[in-house]
């Protein structure tokens, strides 16, 4: 086999609460994590020389350099089995860059899958999360995908039972990203922990309750929580507009929860059914043109050959 071809999914936060502040710099985080189907291309082509090059479409998109996660996975699995050879890794970029939705995390793990398969080289799918953890929080939700609790600083992965399908309508502002750790930063600068709202406990104990029943997404959506909002929506007033603005469609395509994913800049609207969620993409792309929007599905899975 000389190429392989895999799509790999987006996530967002069901659950986001920052609990502490850790020694190596990182946040204590409780979160609940949840696989959507807008997805990226990653093709994997063996090279004859033991080059890692990388190509992503659109140009521009994201740097195409040793920074991008997918190449630095490509770079980890290299460096653990030498004289493997070289790979061209091709990213097709449909995920949006800045959004708070694992977009470069999603690519890297979909590059540690294809290439254990690709160079042959047998690796477990804890040898997998391992590399993963070392190359961010986000990318060994990635490798397992669904619906899962993530703790410590988002490596410590725990699978919850799939949800119930679910419709989300998401949607951000156009050419506006957030930098993560900007927001993380931020975050502890601003001193927000000391103030942190005290319900996150029975939040996260009532929302894992009914996922765990798994609940009709009614029953869990007045629980979904983000502590990230606490900074970046007052410092990012357009992804503030685009939280309201889904918060208040006419009546009849009122969503169950509204919540920003992540980081941001991208906002989901927890959705009554797939017709719902069409019309009142419909409706915020006809209200509000500076914003982008898709329908997207909870899915059990992450990476997929394609």
């Amino acid at each position: 086999m000389r190429s392989l071809s895999l799509t790999a999914a987006a996530k967002v936060n069901l659950y986001l609460e920052i609990t502490g502040d850790r020694a190596d710099g990182y946040h204590e985080l409780v979160m609940v994590l949840q696989s959507i189907d807008l997805r990226d291309r990653v093709t994997l082509r063996l090279r004859s020389d033991d080059q890692i090059t990388l190509d992503v479409l659109p140009n521009g998109m994201v740097p195409a350099d040793a920074s991008n996660l997918a190449y630095r996975a490509a770079r980890a699995l290299f460096d653990r089995t030498p004289n493997v050879g070289g790979v061209h890794i091709t990213l097709e970029k449909h995920i949006p860059v800045g959004a708070g939705l694992a977009g470069g995390s999603t690519d890297g793990a979909a590059v540690l899958v294809g290439l254990n398969q690709l160079w042959e080289l047998g690796l477990s799918q804890t040898d997998l999360c391992g590399l993963a953890a070392q190359l961010g929080s986000d990318v060994p939700f990635c490798l397992l995908g669904g619906t899962v609790l993530a703790t410590g600083r988002g490596e410590v992965l725990s699978p919850l039972p799939n949800v119930v399908p679910v419709a989300l309508v998401l949607a951000k502002p156009r050419s506006l990203s957030v930098s993560t750790v900007w927001a993380y930063q931020t975050f502890r600068a601003e001193r927000l922990l000391a103030t942190s709202p005290k319900q996150g406990q029975r939040y996260s104990q009532n929302l894992l309750r009914a996922l765990n029943q798994q609940a009709a997404a009614a029953e869990w959506a007045p629980w979904l929580y983000n502590d990230l909002e606490r900074v970046v929506l007052p410092h990012y007033r357009a992804i503030a507009d685009l939280k309201a603005a889904l918060q208040s469609p006419p009546p009849d395509l009122q969503p169950l929860q509204v919540l920003m994913s992540g980081s941001g800049a991208a906002v989901f609207a927890l959705c009554n059914g797939r017709p719902q969620a069409h019309a009142l993409r419909e409706f915020l792309i006809q209200t509000q043109p500076e914003v982008e929007a898709w329908v997207v599905h909870s899915q059990g899975h992450s990476i997929e050959l394609d």
